[in-house]
């Protein structure tokens, strides 16, 4: 059976720990049947005072071509990028995302909108509820705008900015209030050819996914991967059994994993 971590990163992420052939090893270990490394390359710096709109494609590649000679036997391999707020500048985006080698784009939003001062969801704050649906509304203005761009394959992590404020309040944070917005994403992502991942978080986000995932259904919506988010070995693949046999439980055929920009769809 097909088991496909298709979110992962490695030292050529700023986040990330090991080396790629580290990560292929952690994946070949823990039975897996493809990885993709989907290293980071956001337009807005963490803090967000600064946009970066060129990408090195050296360290990548020169690490590919290590990881491939030790596991590309073994593994399947495709490249990949976490391209994060690519809607930004669109020359710098389209110019990202020419390296021919390139099989796997997950569009992400990790920072707050530039107006809202750009920085990381990580840093906050979340110190009452009304900070959390303010960052929320900034999030999914965003989310929306990537959406409508041709810069990736599959809308990553939609409901990152919940890593941060799960357990912080009595009443959880939840996305209700959001459900038009995401009904408009995913709808232009599903009319332009595009999916969605579901996004484990190392396995600690699984059931967060069920409004998300009943509403792509709803919308007909068919590719779907999913990822970990590891960005260390240990945690490579962790969830993703338990979000195939959600998908699998929700009426969803087929997960995909991408060559070439493109879908190959596996039987769940």
């Amino acid at each position: 059976m097909l088991l496909a971590d298709c979110h992962t990163h490695s030292n050529c992420s700023p986040d990330g720990t090991v080396p790629m052939i580290e990560m292929a090893r952690g994946a070949y270990q823990a039975g897996l049947t493809a990885l993709c490394l989907t290293d980071h390359c956001d337009f807005l710096s963490l803090e967000g005072n600064q946009r970066t709109p060129e990408y090195d494609w050296a360290p990548i590649l020169r690490q590919r071509e290590a990881m491939l000679a030790a596991y590309g036997d073994k593994l399947d391999l495709p490249m990949g990028l976490e391209f994060g707020m690519g809607f930004l500048d669109a020359d710098a985006a389209q110019k990202v995302l020419s390296e021919p080698q390139l099989d796997f784009v997950i569009g992400a939003v990790h920072n707050h909108s530039e107006a809202a001062g750009g920085a990381d969801f990580y840093f906050g704050p979340y110190d009452t509820e009304d900070d959390c649906y303010h960052a929320l509304d900034d999030y999914f203005s965003s989310v929306v705008k990537l959406a409508g761009s041709e810069f990736y394959d599959v809308l990553g992590h939609l409901i990152y900015p919940l890593r941060y404020m799960m357990g912080v309040y009595e009443n959880p944070i939840n996305l209700k209030r959001y459900t038009d917005r995401m009904e408009h994403g995913l709808k232009l992502a599903i009319d332009s050819g595009r999916g969605m991942e579901i996004n484990t978080w190392k396995g600690k986000t699984i059931g967060e996914w069920l409004p998300v995932l009943k509403l792509y259904k709803e919308l007909r919506g068919e590719i779907i991967t999913v990822g970990s988010d590891a960005h260390a070995p240990e945690p490579v693949g962790f969830g993703v059994k338990d979000a195939y046999a959600m998908l699998k439980d929700h009426g969803f055929r087929y997960v995909a994993v991408y060559h070439g920009r493109k879908p190959d769809f596996h039987k769940l």
